[in-house]
């Protein structure tokens, strides 16, 4: 796919979801009752600005993130942080808002977590699209076994898998995400067998290389589950849960060392994946599996910008819990320290993925 279209594609996805993120952060003022100096979309100089009311909104120069800049407090997301925007005659008018540390602290709670809660819900939507398009769900229950299959001689037909490793599993995603993960091809496993839990230590599987990584080999089919209304609702759920779990999974993997850093994508990689993917969808004439990057995108935002990290949701999360303990809060020049001391850093983890990412691209690794 052209090389430039893929970019335009990438970025306007990645337009879509920070869009939707700081959408959160604005309403939630709002409902606050905070005075928004400034709604953005991208960092660095305004290349395009309207004001309305007390707030400007504006598109800045480098298309890496947004925020939402409230009276009295640096800005939710990334980039300097604005003057305030004057009125304007005819912007709108009413009452100003307070500024941030004039607000309940229940409410800046909820100013906080309510742009990762947009992302969550825009990751539940595209999971319940895509789920209402399945003919037919996958469950977590053995139907039959292939022809030369080894897993007979734990499993049987009927048996409920539930658990892998200790890791629950709810659904067929579950199952096969919790297979994926094997590298040696032996798990213990559990079973609701006759309405009774039944614990299988030691079941091999096959294995098979693909580049060099070895997979499991399922031996085994699974029922399938008919669609209804309640049942795609509930599969659309744990879909989108299946997809937390995953992109909990593998930032707890990387911070293990069970993955190296060089095995994450930034925006470069990312933006290859796409080209690559909306190429397939293109020849195919199915996007499914666009909206499923997008969707996990969305929640790995979600759940990434709520770590414990400085300049992120998380960390904003964290300065609040302290004044919740303490009874007043941190001075905001310090927390502005902290929070400028974590953006650095986040900086130049992207900066070190990027080159990574172009590093891969050159070998064609």
């Amino acid at each position: 796919m052209n090389t430039f279209l893929s970019i335009i594609i990438a970025l306007f996805m990645f337009g879509v979801l920070i869009f939707v993120h700081e959408l959160g952060h604005y309403l939630s003022a709002k409902w606050a009752g905070m005075k928004v100096n400034e709604f953005a979309m991208g960092m660095g100089p305004v290349i395009f600005r309207f004001i309305r009311g007390e707030t400007q909104y504006a598109i800045r120069l480098f298309p890496i993130g947004g925020f939402v800049a409230v009276e009295g407090d640096g800005e939710i997301g990334s980039g300097e942080r604005p003057a305030s925007a004057p009125a304007t005659p005819g912007g709108g008018g009413g009452k100003a808002g307070v500024a941030f540390y004039d607000a309940k602290l229940s409410k800046r709670f909820v100013f906080v977590l309510a742009g990762s809660l947009m992302n969550l819900i825009l990751g539940f939507l595209i999971a319940s699209y895509l789920t209402a398009q399945q003919p037919m769900f996958s469950s977590n229950v053995v139907a039959d076994f292939a022809p030369n299959a080894i897993t007979n001689q734990h499993l049987e037909v009927d048996d409920e898998i539930t658990r892998i490793n200790g890791r629950r599993v709810r659904t067929g995603n579950d199952l096969m995400y919790e297979l994926s993960r094997s590298r040696d091809g032996v798990m213990d496993i559990e079973v609701l067998r006759a309405g009774q839990r039944v614990r299988l230590s030691g079941v091999q599987f096959k294995m098979e290389a693909v580049e060099g990584i070895n997979f499991i080999r399922r031996d085994f089919l699974v029922y399938g589950i008919r669609p209804t209304f309640a049942n795609t609702i509930d599969q659309s759920f744990n879909r989108t849960v299946f997809y937390a779990r995953f992109v909990a999974s593998s930032l707890i993997d990387l911070v293990t060392g069970r993955y190296g850093l060089n095995q994450v994508s930034g925006p470069v990689g990312i933006t290859q994946q796409i080209g690559e993917v909306v190429s397939e969808a293109s020849a195919t004439r199915s996007w499914d599996y666009l909206f499923e990057i997008i969707a996990l995108i969305s929640i790995n935002l979600a759940i990434f910008n709520m770590l414990p990290i400085p300049a992120l949701d998380g960390g904003r999360m964290m300065f609040l819990a302290i004044e919740l303990v303490r009874g007043k809060p941190v001075a905001p020049k310090y927390e502005g320290y902290v929070h400028a001391a974590g953006f650095v850093l986040l900086i130049g983890l992207m900066i070190v993925i990027t080159f990574s990412d172009i590093a891969k691209l050159i070998t064609g690794g």
